[in-house]
């Protein structure tokens, strides 16, 4: 076997076998690049509510809570209540909440929903355990395999001695220039 015959199996066995783990990585990580846009890992819907009869701070017990919640359809999803303002009442319901403004009696219940595909790609993205850190340093060493591997897969102009070397020193300046003008 000659060393160019040993580069193309490793580039071709290796990204069979990380296919799946560089489509994780790589729509996670867009979805992650765009949190100012959106939740990648939820849906939140929220929707406004007023309450009329609020009684005074001292007078809301878990009790008046209860009901308070069976009006707004959400007494099974109850967790727990506290007062982050002094007139400010926020209760915790199981996927999401309800905040309500004791002076005016408006409010908001905000319900998250589990985005089905990108909350398990950014679960992992996120690294879940121990496990899972050393598959992911293990892929990260298989990259950089593949990015060498992959520089000398063809040969003449197309090549790393032709076009690739434009490419690959572009590609290597890019970063660079945004580590000089925002670091």
């Amino acid at each position: 076997m000659n060393w160019r015959k040993i580069n193309r199996v490793l580039h071709r066995d290796f990204g069979y076998f990380f296919v799946a783990t560089s489509i994780i990585y790589g729509l996670s990580g867009i979805a992650l690049n765009h949190l100012n846009d959106w939740n990648p890992s939820y849906v939140v819907n929220t929707r406004t509510i007023r309450v009329n009869d609020l009684p005074p701070k001292e007078n809301i017990t878990r009790n008046y809570v209860f009901t308070l919640l069976d009006r707004l359809g959400e007494k099974n999803n109850y967790k727990k209540y506290y007062f982050p303002k002094n007139n400010r009442l926020k209760i915790f319901l199981d996927g999401g909440s309800v905040v309500i403004d004791l002076d005016s009696g408006e409010g908001i219940i905000e319900k998250l929903r589990r985005r089905k595909v990108f909350h398990d790609m950014n679960y992992l993205h996120y690294n879940p355990g121990t496990w899972w850190t050393w598959f992911s340093d293990i892929y990260a060493g298989a990259l950089i395999l593949l990015s060498i591997t992959g520089l000398f897969i063809l040969r003449g102009k197309n090549g790393i001695k032709g076009r690739g070397a434009w490419l690959a020193l572009a590609g290597l300046i890019i970063p660079l220039v945004i580590l000089y003008f925002f670091l």
